[in-house]
């Protein structure tokens, strides 16, 4: 895989987590436990540059675009009910756009 930078993070290193490492790390971060949460955003990144793809524009840098996606996915992070019974990425990824969109009006 290649390597690309973007905001410092070497995407081509980051994790995949498992549709079940995903589940437990969030049950544990809405319990507190903040390395549960680096994890899980870390693990979760992947999505945010799949959604950024979508939104690469000439003479707006790639990273600015990544760091708004980080931002929706921290949100939906804080925003996710684990009580509804809907994956994490079904949430995730309108707050996500969104949160690009915003950033480029």
């Amino acid at each position: 895989m290649q390597k690309v930078e973007i905001c410092g993070v070497d995407t081509s290193g980051l994790p995949k987590l498992t549709a079940q490492e995903n589940e437990e790390l969030m049950k544990r971060l809405k319990q507190g436990d903040k390395k549960a949460r680096d994890k899980f955003i870390v693990g979760n990144m992947r999505l945010v540059l799949s959604l950024v793809k979508r939104f690469r524009i000439k003479n707006l840098g790639a990273d600015d675009v990544f760091q708004a996606g980080c931002v929706g996915l921290i949100k939906a992070i804080d925003g996710f009910d684990l009580s509804v019974g809907v994956k994490f990425s079904t949430y995730a990824v309108p707050m996500i756009v969104g949160e690009i969109k915003r950033y480029l009006r």
